[in-house]
């Protein structure tokens, strides 16, 4: 199963300060909007999503469909693809991805020690 790209999304109590953080770790910014309190940062390929009062826990995020350049990729898994053989293995989903439709969806998981997980299908 390809789940795409790899990221962190952290949630941060100033955005701000944990920006100087992570570019004295030499990451850079990737994208994002300070002002709007969100910045993806990037140092090689670790990504990582700062979120300032956007959810309660970090999440652990994968972007089918995208490399950890944010390009797109020739072949890749679709996420309702992904959310069938989920399960199919019995894994429960927060949220789930309505198979009538194509392109960005998004579902959601827990894995058995309380982490979130993301699976975020932006084409």
């Amino acid at each position: 199963m390809k789940l795409g790209a790899f990221s962190i999304s952290l949630t941060v109590k100033d955005i701000q300060k944990s920006k100087e953080f992570y570019e004295n770790l030499g990451f850079l910014k990737l994208g994002g909007d300070i002002n709007q309190k969100w910045l993806i940062l990037k140092n090689e390929n670790a990504i990582i999503g700062l979120f300032e009062g956007m959810f309660d826990k970090n999440i652990i995020t994968f972007n089918p469909g995208w490399d950890e350049s944010c390009q797109n990729l020739e072949t890749f898994d679709d996420v309702r693809i992904i959310q069938e053989h989920l399960i199919k293995c019995g894994i429960e989903l927060t949220s789930s991805a309505d198979t009538s439709t194509k392109g960005p969806a998004h579902i959601t998981l827990t894995d058995p020690d309380g982490n979130n997980i993301l699976i975020d299908q932006h084409r």
